[in-house]
C-alpha cells in the first residue's frame, strides 16, 4: 500500500532533472504553468491502483513531453510501480464547442426577432425614396433638402447637385444659392438660424463667399478640397469639410506671417512640378524620389512605406497626414497649404509652398 504523499514524491522526484528546467515540474508549478496535481487512490489485496491528473497550460509538445515523463516512473515509495497514460484531454476544445453551440443559438434566435417583415421592408425603401426627394423653398423655389426648415443649424451650398449629393451623404438641411447673386430668402434665413456656407474649392467658391460675406450673416465657412466641386465630393470628404469650416469672425482676424523656410533645392523642384497635378511625390533621406503617386492615395502608402524623409504633394495638409508622418518618423512636409484645424508635430515641419525658399 502507498498513499497519496509517496505518489506526489515520484511524480516529482523521479521526473526532476530530466529536460532541464523549463520543463521541472516544480519550476512549472511555480509559475502556474502547471495547476495542482490530483491523486486519486484505492487499495486492495496489497496493491494500490489509481489515477494522476496533472493540469497544464503548456503547448502541445512540452505536454507530451511531462506525459512521458511521468510516464517513466518505476517507483512509488519502497514500491514497485507502473505508470501508462490514459489520456490528454484539451479541455479548451470542449469549451470551444459549447462558446461555437452557444453562438449558433444566439445568432438563430438573433435573426427570428431582427427578421424585418415585407411591410417593414417596403416602409424602409419608401423613406429612403423620400428622403431623395429635392424639395422647393421661398417664391424664389430654391433647391433646398427636406429639414431645412425645422432645423435651426442650416447648410448654404451653391446648386441643386449639392444637395442631392449631400443627402446622399444623409445631410438633409440644406438650401442652395442657385446663381452667383444672393436670393432674400437665403437673407432671411441667415438671420433666423445658424448658418454654414459649403462651397467649392474653387474660384467660383471664393466670388460666392465674399458676396455671401458682404449681404448675410452666415456664421460658418467649409470648403471643399481646392479644385474640387462639393457635387464631387464623396461623403469622407464632405464631413472632413464640416469638421474643419471656420468661423466667420476668424476670416478678419489678422493672419500671423508664416515665417520663410530654406529648403534644399530638390524639394524646391518638385514643388513647382507638383503644382496643379494633385499628385505627390515621396523622398528620402538623400532627397532621392521613392514614389509618386496620387494625392488620394497618400495616407494609406505612408502608413505601408518606411524610410521616407520628405513628403511633397499639391493639397491640404490635414491631421491624419501629420499624425502617420509622426509616426513615421517623417521629417518634413511640403504642400499647397496647411489646414486650420492641424495640431503640429514636434518632429514634423510642416511647409506650404508660398513659404518655402530655396538657396540661390
Amino acid at each position: 500500500m502507498v498513499e497519496k504523499p509517496d505518489v506526489i514524491g515520484a511524480v516529482f522526484g523521479q521526473t526532476e532533472g530530466l529536460f532541464g528546467p523549463e520543463l521541472d515540474l516544480r519550476e512549472l508549478q511555480k509559475t502556474g504553468r502547471i495547476g495542482r496535481i490530483e491523486i486519486d487512490l484505492h487499495s486492495k489485496n496489497d496493491r494500490t491502483n489509481g489515477s494522476i491528473t496533472i493540469p497544464t497550460s503548456l503547448d502541445r509538445v512540452s505536454t507530451a513531453l511531462i506525459a512521458a515523463s511521468v510516464e517513466s516512473i518505476n517507483r512509488v515509495g519502497p514500491c514497485s510501480a507502473k505508470v501508462h497514460l490514459d489520456k490528454i484531454e484539451d479541455i479548451r476544445e470542449a469549451r470551444r464547442k459549447i462558446i461555437i453551440d452557444r453562438a449558433k443559438e444566439i445568432l438563430r434566435k438573433w435573426n427570428i426577432e431582427s427578421q424585418p417583415s415585407v411591410d417593414e421592408v417596403y416602409k424602409e425603401i419608401s423613406d429612403t425614396m423620400k428622403l431623395g426627394k429635392v424639395e422647393k423653398f421661398g417664391p424664389e423655389e430654391l433647391p433646398a433638402g427636406p429639414d431645412l426648415s425645422t432645423s435651426k443649424e442650416i447648410v448654404i451650398v451653391e446648386g441643386r447637385a449639392d444637395i442631392i449629393n449631400l443627402m446622399r451623404c444623409g445631410i438633409t438641411n440644406t438650401v442652395a444659392l442657385e446663381g452667383a447673386k444672393v436670393p432674400e430668402s437665403i437673407k432671411k434665413l441667415a438671420k433666423e438660424k445658424d448658418a454654414t456656407a459649403l462651397l467649392d474649392g474653387d474660384r467660383g467658391g471664393d466670388l460666392i463667399l465674399k458676396e455671401l460675406l458682404q449681404v448675410t450673416n452666415i456664421r460658418y465657412v467649409a470648403r471643399a478640397p481646392r479644385g474640387k466641386e462639393i457635387e464631387e465630393c464623396n461623403c469622407k470628404e464632405i464631413k472632413e469639410a464640416l469638421d474643419n469650416r471656420v468661423p466667420v469672425s476668424d476670416l478678419f482676424k489678422p493672419k500671423k506671417e508664416r515665417p520663410k523656410v530654406e529648403i534644399p533645392g530638390a524639394i524646391g523642384e518638385t514643388a513647382k512640378a507638383l503644382q496643379g497635378t494633385l499628385e505627390a511625390v515621396l523622398l528620402n533621406e538623400n532627397m532621392e524620389q521613392v514614389e509618386r503617386l496620387p494625392v488620394s492615395q497618400l495616407a494609406e502608402k505612408l502608413q505601408q512605406t518606411s524610410g521616407v524623409d520628405t513628403v511633397i504633394f499639391d493639397g491640404i495638409i490635414t491631421q491624419r497626414i501629420v499624425d502617420i508622418a509622426g509616426e513615421k518618423n517623417i521629417k518634413r512636409i511640403v504642400a499647397s497649404r496647411v489646414s486650420e484645424a492641424v495640431k503640429p508635430v514636434l518632429n514634423v515641419e510642416l511647409i506650404t509652398f508660398q513659404d518655402a525658399i530655396t538657396p540661390s
